[in-house]
């Protein structure tokens, strides 16, 4: 089974220049890396034929903004071939042994989808079940798009992401994208509740947490607007009103449950965006999207 790491980026040069470093040495024949450029399109397709010109079998494109439309430009992009594809941030790092990890997942003869481990500078960003546990509407939500690995196969099948959703879309619906995808993916293939893949907790890329370098107001705002699309999400997927009700007054301790950078006073943002979200309507204004990605 090949590889494919399809990357949207707003233009991050030395971020991108750091996950491609670390996937250096991990990669196998007829893997591939794809950069999708939202913003300094020339400089990311430079820095991809640096890294070509290394060995690393990178290439770059463009796509009009949002995650979600990103990342299916990117697969689209991918070379014809029986491909898993993974789709870490502009931020990502892979940790020497990752890889190997994943290929080797994939290459098992019954592998549809897996999840595997983001971690911050905080550690786990999730806690993932245990290997063998059934994939199910609950768990789903613990796999972060960053830590997907799918067949290419299953993602056509379901048309990829929904690009009305993801950060960057233009909508209020900024986040869960990846668990849209999977839920969907679930309802195609019931198979796939036995069939998923957890991967262990050694088996992890490395990144940043959501409120990493952010002011207060940037945090605040970015965190109301995932909060948004989480809700969004539970009510697209049907979920129990009380399961909804519960994620709502849940927003209110968010502050206290997380650590620094996030504060006691985060909770509140968080609380109005899930509301909003459940009820698919934002309150005071048209459109609100996370300052970054």
């Amino acid at each position: 089974m090949q590889l494919g790491f399809v990357v949207t980026t707003l233009g991050r040069i030395e971020p991108l220049r750091i996950l491609l470093t670390s996937l250096e040495g991990q990669l196998s024949e007829g893997d591939a890396v794809v950069l999708v450029a939202q913003q300094r399109q020339s400089e990311v397709a430079e820095l991809a034929a640096d890294f070509a010109a290394r060995g690393v079998p990178v290439s770059a494109t463009a796509s009009s903004r949002g995650a979600s439309r990103g990342r299916n430009t990117g697969v689209a992009a991918l070379p014809p071939g029986p491909f898993a594809v993974a789709f870490p941030n502009d931020n990502t790092v892979f940790p020497a042994g990752t890889v190997p990890a994943l290929r080797a997942a994939a290459s098992d003869a019954g592998f549809i989808a897996g999840g595997f481990g983001s971690w911050d500078e905080r550690g786990p960003k999730t806690t993932l079940p245990l290997p063998g546990a059934t994939f199910d509407r609950w768990n789903a939500w613990t796999v972060i798009e960053m830590g997907m690995l799918l067949r290419r196969d299953l993602f056509d099948q379901v048309g990829g992401f929904d690009e009305s959703i993801g950060p960057g879309a233009d909508t209020p619906w900024q986040v869960a994208e990846g668990t849209d995808l999977l839920l969907r993916a679930l309802a195609a293939r019931p198979e796939l509740a036995q069939r998923f893949v957890w991967l262990p907790p050694e088996v992890h890329v490395d990144g940043i947490s959501t409120g990493f370098g952010l002011s207060t107001a940037e945090r605040r705002r970015k965190l109301r607007a995932y909060g948004r699309g989480t809700g969004y999400a539970m009510t697209r997927h049907r979920y129990p009103l009380w399961w909804r009700a519960a994620f709502i007054g849940a927003g209110l301790l968010y502050g206290v449950r997380n650590p620094r950078p996030i504060t006691v006073g985060d909770g509140w943002p968080m609380f109005v965006g899930r509301l909003e979200g459940v009820l698919g309507r934002t309150f005071g204004q048209r459109r609100l999207v996370s300052a970054t990605r």
